[in-house]
């Protein structure tokens, strides 16, 4: 079977380890400017790229990873669940239902969800003490409320209330991660949001171009917790309003670069940080024009 040299077998030039992203379409992604401000910092010699693989060709693609140059992946949309057959998935990655990190660990290829952990690092980092919250409100049933729900009951929330405009997926959801997910219809999310002090938008709804979110935050609980997914615009109207109230918030943007951390570390073996630094410059990547 072939293979790639060693670094030992390499008589020339050894090359520098590079990661990549793998997602059809991929180009608007800012992993490529989180990780290489990393590389850049730590003064780790590496590379991250983007590859756009159409669905047809993703199976090639990932059992060719290393012959590719690559020492791991993130994966996004709509590689996150077919990954999970071309790899051998962890505990998290199974019990969420899809992977956005691989890795090379003796010499197998294996998966990982970071979104749950970039999910419950940014509401460490936002609002600390939210775990403290007995019930919570997910609004949302895709893959991105899978991990969020995984990382609430990782965390200890007792009651987890999940809306879904199709009620049917949340119930599907709920059955799958126990009794503690409770299914609500979209129209009765009113009646949960008083006893919530955690509310969790992981819907595209308040996204730039889409319609905004219809919630009454004034019907939540003092001191409640409001975070939302959708990192454009930075500010949600969903966010504005509870800061408004003076309520915690957590953003998406915060999110995306918590989840970013744990790939880096297996690829590149360093941890890294994130920095005010670094949240500057990818809102202004963000912002620009």
């Amino acid at each position: 079977m072939d293979r790639l040299p060693s670094p030992r077998e390499e008589t020339t030039v050894t090359k520098a380890p590079a990661a990549c992203l793998i997602g059809w379409p991929a180009a608007h992604s800012r992993s490529p400017l989180i990780h290489h401000y990393w590389l850049r910092t730590l003064g780790i010699e590496g590379g991250y790229v983007i590859e756009a693989v159409p669905p047809d060709d993703l199976r090639d693609f990932v059992l060719r990873l290393s012959l590719r140059g690559f020492v791991g992946a993130n994966v996004t949309i709509p590689h996150k669940e077919a990954v999970l057959a071309l790899s051998t998935p962890d505990a998290r990655a199974q019990a969420v239902g899809a992977a956005n990190t691989l890795w090379f660990e003796d010499g197998e290829l294996r998966s990982t969800n970071t979104d749950v952990e970039g999910f419950v690092g940014n509401l460490d980092a936002s609002a600390p003490g939210w775990d403290k919250a007995d019930e919570a409100l997910v609004l949302g049933a895709g893959g991105s409320s899978r991990a969020v729900v995984f990382g609430l009951r990782e965390r200890g929330v007792k009651r987890i209330h999940l809306a879904n405009r199709t009620i049917a997926r949340a119930e599907t959801l709920a059955r799958e991660f126990g009794p503690n997910v409770h299914p609500v219809a979209w129209e009765a999310i009113g009646e949960v949001l008083p006893r919530a002090k955690l509310l969790v938008n992981t819907t595209s709804l308040g996204m730039h171009g889409q319609p905004e979110l219809d919630v009454d935050v004034a019907r939540l609980p003092d001191g409640a917790v409001v975070a939302d997914l959708v990192y454009v615009p930075l500010v949600t109207p969903l966010l504005a309003t509870a800061k408004a109230r003076g309520l915690k918030t957590a953003d998406g943007l915060g999110m995306l670069l918590h989840q970013a951390v744990r790939g880096f570390e297996l690829w590149f073996g360093q941890r890294p940080q994130v920095t005010d630094e670094l949240r500057a410059l990818v809102e202004a990547d963000l912002t620009k024009t």
